[in-house]
């Protein structure tokens, strides 16, 4: 007897017959996971081992021999109960009792485990019961209402003497709260109660505030209780009144009832009477549903009290709004509507009304109450068929109106004069007559109308139809084809004369049915039914209706099924489509044949073509193969065969073995796929399966393209030899096999081109040159050679640090792409957007620069200035004065650019409460400026190009007035995205106080290119007036400036609130504390500065050596002796370099230029930070060789480019998008565009890119172009120089974006441009999709545009002081006085409205007070 553990690897073994011995394996117990299908196997080596909760064999189980620890049967299986067995979400911590059935004695002790939420001990009892304690899903929230009305937790022993979880169950914990209807509430499984007065469900009935309020059964809940339908009709004010059962009667302090119906997406909430509990009533109100395209709409509706409690209702119980007029436009429809919608046909307006809507009802209404009711003036608008046989039995079928009520109405129905009888079931109410037609007793009826009559025959009950219905003979002459299989599915085509007559057609083959596929006037077609009688000559019979018709001449054949006698080759390759031969008897017959496999369950067929009667080829079928893997042999297909038509004996052909090799494939030319060769030398393409090892000489036919010329092949088993075709350069090598198409890659086919003769002396004088410039240079090497040896070492020590430089640079470049963009996008969450409030932001836009302007102070003027005020403003108004004024004013050669800008903000300051009649001036001017454009025959894509006119800056600012609440609502938040993005990523990374360069990026221009190390420290800052506990962790760098950490600091103290609003850095001192006592003022200069020679160094963290997590404070700065003197040097110095910082950030700029660092003119000492200005003489040699490899650091430019991506394209998709989180496109921009094109239409400019691009000039470039490099135009922010750098890249990919001229790019190009070069293909696609959709939304009416304008000016029409924008325009009417009287003098209109006097009385009555 072996051991058990020998047992364990031993096979058993068996004697066959023939008394040999075979080796069979045991089954593995490990493949039963439960004790059911374990102890159920029948496997005799395998039991369950109960502790372990594992199927194995007895000596794998510890302690098996010990009772119930490994169990054999299948009923010694453990079982486990629990009571409760389920418990509420609020409920405490609850004693659970488990009851666990064929398992060891539990001595040794268990745990109770609810899944993840908690593992508790458990308490055996003496008689088996195991006590423990459930958690309670109160004191885990987070766990509650995720999980809806239950939550099913598998409660497991585990057992502490193996550490297994032996046996599990379901315990539920239910959660009433989320059940929010009475009747969900009270209809659970679970114990849940309804409080009917707080509108909740709950476990506890103590949370109910009245005994009444308590529900507990449906009869109980407050519901209403299901009617017919409820008809609304629209338009018309009436009460709904509603059955109910126990509506609770609203408490103090509680709304009353509301009906509350949803109508085509829009909410009408009225209000409702509750006459008692078992009834409420929606009060008196009119409902209304938009368009006519249907007759009634159901209605969603909803009884509501206390504002949000809802009363049950059955979801299918809807009110049926409806209007009689709608799809009822004739009497017939009107009246076959359904008589509950008291719907009536008024006779006088010829239209379907209520009563009460239709004049003189008693004698004009038509409905459903009245005796004999019939609609008069029938009409027929269709009939079909419109020919048929004399024999009759066609079934006609009419259309048209008031075609009667009933079909007992119709009483008279001829067709062409032959009577035709009504067919009740297909008859459709007003709307559609079937009839049969009896037989045309006359031989040769002439055919006619549809003549019907409603109930009596007098004129207005009859009609007659427009279209005529024929008698013809149907007849036919030929089939074809002419013969087909015995089993039928030939496609048979029956030729003849009128065969799409009568409503009916068979056709007939000998006795059996053709089935029936489509005809036309010349041609039926149909599918031949299997030949019961065999092979031979068949009759053809069609029936039209009643008439039969034959022909005695034509006949169908048919003939023996086709047969198939061989298959050359019998194989193919995998993939299928090469061709094999196919013989076989009568194989013409066949119209489509296929080729067939099925392989794994999936079929595939292929085309065949028929040579002659016993010849055809065909493209092999393919097989899938499931696996991921290609087979290494030959497969066969589980069924091979033929599609013939109906022939199923072919459909598989046992009898013929067909194989599948392995597809041939190709490696790729060279290690690249690129290989060099000569003209004319042979080519060589390696592969596997090339010769699929099949019996007999068949091959597999490659086709090589070299380009697009074949080549002559040879082909072996690894590879194909190519003779190549005399071709040059680049070509594509391509193998075609079997319907597979390889491309291994490409050739380059280089030439050996012939010498001239002038070409060999020209080589020969050059070798003379080349020898006597080799002796010089021999003679030279020998005696550099002492040199090169000295200096080749310090040249290999320089290149090996500027290789690890350029790898660590790079490397760093792409750690920072994959970390920084999660890291932005998580900071961004939360951030409130400042928005400048409307008049700073006009202001901002309009007078940029200017922080207090007149137009926004009273005026303090005397009283005839007022009064000339406003006798100009009265001029000014006057459409003609307007124009005239700003005409005359860009007439003058000294009316400088600012001079138009100032007079186009100032004009629309002054009509900001006349904002329509400001549209109608500025289109006129833009009119004029088209028409000026086109005279000067300046090219039409410069028109709003530049600011050049009064008539360009108005429009800048129009748009800056009507996109105001665009920008706060939609496109704001991605600008403000896009600008906080940027400035921390600058942030993120050294910048340099004094030139502004940066080691993150956008700008070239603005781009560190050296190494600077640094680190990054986090400090506890105690904001202003803050106490001890009040610090904010904020991450700086040890190589900040005192100033730079500060802004850090304040950004971070005071984030969320305006800049504005908040201490700034200069008024602010930085206190470092080290212990309770010592505090030390860190300063970017102080005594402590380092200078070498003549180069001060500003101070940075890591010169006063601050350490991460270092305490400091902000303080409000001491104004003393001692601080005045340490800074004065300092602030005078600097306060060039913030001169030329602000310049570079103006608007007029998109390039940002960094500041030259000048001498201080006193000490003769120059700043720096990081970088000092390289142009400076006193350069060392150090220096010089961290600027060779500069432009390794442009990676930067992608790295941050990579970072910022979804911001730009977040931006630049609200921008351009039609439809912005729901709200529409603003009215201006649909509005301006609209008048361009008519602008361009007016003019015939058809050239779309001229349209393009004077939409491009009008809102892109000329609105958010500003907006974009000037966000601190709409928000109330500090934009630093090298934000302004990033900004001024972004501005001008949005205005390339916009272009529609291609840009060449190269490597000379900008880098600004090459960064976004592959995405602005992508943005101008927007672009065009933009303008495109919206040409194509509705356009806007003037009316609707006015009433836009006026609430604008309603709105806004008091942010500007009228009076001093006024004032200030007058400047220019004192300027420019004489010149634009005289101008008023020369207008016919101006003359005949005296507007010349006008004028002089305002100039008179100021200079009366001058």
């Amino acid at each position: 007897m072996k051991s058990g553990r020998e047992i364990q690897r031993t096979v058993s073994l068996k004697k066959s017959p023939d008394n040999e011995v075979s080796r069979l394996p045991v089954e593995s117990c490990e493949q039963y996971s439960s004790c059911s299908s374990c102890l159920g196997s029948g496997d005799p080596h395998c039991g369950w081992c109960v502790l372990f909760s594992k199927c194995s064999r007895q000596e794998a189980c510890d302690r098996w021999e010990e009772p119930q620890h490994f169990n054999t049967r299948l009923d010694q299986c453990v079982d486990i109960s629990v009571t409760p067995s389920n418990m509420s979400v609020t409920s405490p911590a609850t004693q659970l009792t488990i009851r666990v059935q064929n398992v060891p004695a539990l001595s040794g002790g268990v745990s109770c485990v609810f899944e993840e939420l908690s593992e508790t001990p458990g308490e055996v009892q003496a008689k088996g019961p195991v006590m423990c304690m459930s958690p309670s899903l109160r004191d885990l929230p987070t766990h509650t209402h995720s999980y809806g009305e239950k939550r099913v937790v598998q409660l497991s022993l585990r057992s502490t003497e193996t550490g297994h979880q032996f046996i599990s169950t379901s315990f539920i914990y239910y959660n009433c709260s989320v059940l929010n209807s009475c009747t969900s509430c009270v209809s659970s499984v679970f114990p849940c109660h309804w409080c009917k007065y707080r509108h909740i469900c709950t476990n506890n009935l103590q949370d109910c505030s009245f005994q009444e309020g308590r529900v507990s059964n449906m009869e109980g809940c407050p519901q209403i209780i299901p009617t017919s339908d409820i008809l609304v009709p629209a338009g018309m004010v009436r009460p709904i009144t509603l059955r109910a059962r126990n509506l609770p009667q609203p408490q103090s302090g509680q709304k009353n009832y509301e009906c509350v119906f949803s109508i085509q997406g829009k909410v009408q909430r009225i209000p409702a009477v509750r006459f008692n509990s078992s009834c409420i009533q929606c009060q008196n109100t009119s409902y209304w549903y938009e368009g006519d395209e249907a007759g009634d709409l159901p209605v969603d509706f909803s009884i509501v009290w206390d504002g949000d409690f809802f009363i049950d209702k059955p979801a299918s119980m809807k009110a049926l709004l409806y209007k009689c007029e709608a799809q009822r436009s004739s009497c017939g429809q009107c009246l076959k509507a359904a008589s509950a919608f008291e719907c009536g046909w008024c006779t006088e307006s010829r239209k379907c009304l209520l009563r009460q809507h239709c004049p003189a009802a008693e004698q004009n209404w038509m409905h459903h109450g009245r005796h004999n009711l019939r609609c008069s003036h029938p009409r027929i608008t269709k009939i079909d068929p419109l020919t048929g046989p004399r024999e009759g039995g066609t079934r006609v079928t009419i259309e048209g109106e008031n075609l009667g009520l009933q079909v007992k109405e119709i009483t008279h129905v001829q067709v062409a004069g032959v009577r035709c009888n009504p067919v009740p079931a297909q008859y459709i109410s007003a709307e559609r007559i079937v009839c049969d037609m009896a037989e045309a007793l006359l031989p040769h009826s002439p055919g006619g109308p549809v003549e019907l009559c409603i109930g009596m025959c007098s004129a207005e009950y009859r009609t007659l139809s427009t279209q005529t219905y024929s008698f013809v003979s149907p007849s036919f002459s030929r089939v074809r084809p002419e013969k087909g299989p015995v089993s039928g599915g030939t496609r048979l085509t029956v030729t003849g004369r009128h065969l799409d007559a009568g409503s009916t057609v068979t056709v007939y083959i000998d006795k059996e049915e053709c089935l029936f596929v489509k005809r036309t006037n010349r041609e039926i077609i149909c599918i031949t039914p299997a030949s019961l009688s065999g092979s031979g000559p068949a009759p053809i019979r069609l029936m039209i209706d009643r008439a039969e018709v034959t022909s005695s001449e034509t006949k169908y054949v048919y003939t023996e099924d086709p047969t198939i006698t061989g298959i050359e080759p019998n194989w193919t390759i995998l993939n299928g489509s090469t061709v094999i031969t196919v013989t076989g008897t009568n194989l013409l017959t066949i119209q489509e044949p296929k080729v067939r496999a099925k392989y794994g369950g999936v079929e595939t067929s292929n085309f065949c073509t028929v040579v002659n009667d016993s010849t055809m080829t065909c493209l092999a079928p393919g097989l899938v193969y499931g696996k991921p893997n290609p087979p290494e042999g030959a497969l066969r297909p589980d069924e091979f065969g033929f599609i013939f038509d109906q022939v199923s004996s072919l459909l598989v052909l046992n009898s013929t073995p067909f194989t599948h090799y392995p597809n041939p494939t190709f490696d790729p030319l060279g290690n690249s796929g690129i290989l060099e060769v000569k003209p004319g030398s042979p080519i060589i393409l390696k592969g596997k399966n090339l010769i699929p090892a099949a019996p007999g000489t068949s091959r597999l036919n490659y086709t090589v393209l070299i380009g697009e010329s074949p080549c002559l092949l040879t082909v072996s088993e690894n590879q194909l030899l190519c003779d190549s075709p005399d071709l040059t350069g680049e070509q594509r090598v391509l193998i075609l096999v079997g319907g597979l198409e390889y491309s291994p890659g490409t050739l380059h086919i280089y030439s050996d081109s012939a010498l001239t003769l002038p070409a060999i002396i020209g080589i020969g004088a050059g070798g003379g040159v080349l020898l006597i410039a080799i002796i010089a240079v021999l003679i030279a090497y020998k005696r550099k050679t002492r040199d090169a040896d000295r200096t080749l070492k310090r040249l290999q020590l320089q290149m090996d640090n500027l290789e690890s430089r350029v790898a660590l640079e790079c490397k760093e470049a792409f750690a920072e792409l994959q970390t920084d963009i999660q890291e932005l996008t998580n900071d961004m969450d939360g951030v409130k957007i400042p928005f400048l409030e409307y008049r700073n932001y006009t202001m901002r836009v309009m007078f940029p620069g200017i922080e207090e302007h007149p137009v926004l102070k009273e005026l303090d003027s005397p009283a005839n200035v007022e009064k000339a005020l406003r006798l100009f403003s009265q001029l000014l108004n006057n459409k003609m004065f307007l124009l005239t004024f700003i005409h005359t004013l860009e007439a003058q050669r000294s009316f400088s650019m600012r001079d138009r800008g100032n007079v186009a903000s100032l004009l629309m300051a002054a009509l900001q409460g006349r904002m329509e009649y400001a549209t109608v001036v500025l289109k006129q001017l833009l009119a004029d400026l088209i028409e000026k454009n086109l005279e000067n025959r300046n090219h039409p894509k410069l028109l709003l190009r530049r600011t050049e006119s009064v008539a360009e800056k108005m429009l800048t600012n129009w748009f800056t007035f009507l996109l105001h609440r665009f920008l706060k609502e939609c496109a704001g938040e991605p600008l403000f995205m896009l600008y906080c993005a940027i400035k921390q990523q600058m942030e993120k990374g050294p910048i340099d106080a004094i030139t502004g360069e940066a080691r993150y990026s956008l700008s070239e221009d603005k781009l560190i290119r050296q190494q600077i190390d640094y680190k990054q420290l986090t400090l506890m800052c105690i904001p202003p007036e803050g106490e001890a506990g009040t610090e904010v962790p904020v991450k700086v760098l040890n190589c900040d400036t005192v100033t730079q950490v500060k802004d850090k600091l304040l950004d971070a103290v005071y984030k969320g609130i305006p800049f504005s609003q908040r201490p700034q850095a200069d008024d602010m001192d930085l206190e470092w504390r080290q212990g309770r006592l010592t505090r030390i003022i860190l300063q970017d200069e102080d005594v402590t500065t380092k200078i070498e020679s003549d180069w001060k160094r500003l101070n940075t963290l890591a010169h006063y050596q601050v350490t991460d997590g270092s305490l400091v404070a902000l303080v409000q700065k001491q104004v003393s002796a001692y601080n005045i003197a340490n800074s004065f040097t300092f602030t005078r110095s600097l306060s060039r370099y913030e001169s030329l910082l602000r310049t570079s950030s103006s608007p007029d700029s998109l390039r940002s230029r960094a500041p030259m660092i000048t001498p201080d003119q006193e000490t003769g000492t120059k700043l720096w930070h990081l970088v000092k200005n390289h142009e400076h003489s006193d350069q060392r040699e150090g220096d010089r060789g961290s600027k060779m490899v500069s432009e390794i650091y442009l990676t930067r430019l992608l790295a941050t480019k990579g970072t910022l991506q979804k911001f730009v394209d977040d931006l630049f998709e609200t921008v351009f998008s039609t439809a912005h989180r729901g709200s529409a496109l603003p009215l201006a921009i649909k509005y301006m565009f609209d008048f361009l094109d008519e602008q361009a239409d007016k003019r015939q400019i058809s050239d779309p890119d001229v349209r393009h691009t004077w939409k491009s000039n009008c809102l892109p470039l000329r609105f958010w172009v500003n907006v974009i490099k000037n966000p601190q135009f709409v928000f109330d922010i500090h934009k630093s120089s090298i934000t302004d750098a990033c900004l001024s890249v972004v501005a001008q990919t949005f205005m390339d974006s916009c272009s529609t001229s291609e840009h060449r790019l190269g490597k000379d190009s900008p880098s600004n441009k090459l960064l976004y070069a592959k995405d602005i293909p992508n943005y101008k696609s927007w672009v065009e999709r933009y303008y495109r959709d919206i040409a194509k939304l509705p356009s806007i009416s003037d009316q609707d545009m006015d009433a836009y304008l006026v609430e604008q000016s309603r709105l806004h029409g008091t942010e500007f002081n009228t009076l001093s924008a006024l004032s200030e325009l007058y400047f220019y009417i004192n300027k420019y006085k004489e010149e634009i009287l005289t101008a008023l003098d020369r207008d016919g209109y101006c003359r005949k409205h005296k507007l010349r006097h006008k004028l002089e009385q305002a100039i008179n009555l100021m200079s009366g007070s001058s």
